[in-house]
């Protein structure tokens, strides 16, 4: 019997199987970056889209903010001008009044003094009987 079988040594088997192993984790190891990569960029196309439609929003949000603090700073002054306008004509009324009727608004004025030392006189008690 011809047992010619020509086998290789067994370090060699174990170097292909070895290098077998390498080439496939390497294969492995690509294929992963590969699939992280391409997760990568559809994430980065995904934040670029919601930042371009979160751009516009933004800038209509500020607009209407501005718009708002504008109408708020004129209605302030409105309303400061027609305060200013009220009391001038309160002051003009009171005038008049005086100019017409001096003695009725002397006695008014003696009348609110005492009325008004009367309530501070009552409050200062009060607060010593505390």
């Amino acid at each position: 019997m011809n047992t010619n079988v020509t086998s290789q040594p067994f370090s060699t088997e174990a170097t292909t199987m070895a290098d077998h192993a390498a080439d496939s984790a390497s294969s492995a190891i690509r294929s992963t970056q590969n699939a992280a990569n391409a997760a990568l960029d559809r994430l980065a196309n995904k934040v670029e889209v919601a930042r371009d439609q979160a751009v516009p929003l933004i800038n209509r949000l500020s607009s209407q903010a501005e718009t708002a603090a504008r109408r708020g700073v004129e209605a302030v002054r409105d309303t400061s001008a027609q305060l200013r306008e009220r009391a001038m004509k309160a002051s003009d009324s009171t005038v008049g009044y005086i100019k017409d009727e001096p003695v009725k608004a002397m006695l008014i004025a003696a009348a609110t003094g005492a009325a008004l030392m009367a309530l501070v006189s009552l409050i200062s008690r009060s607060n010593r009987a505390d």
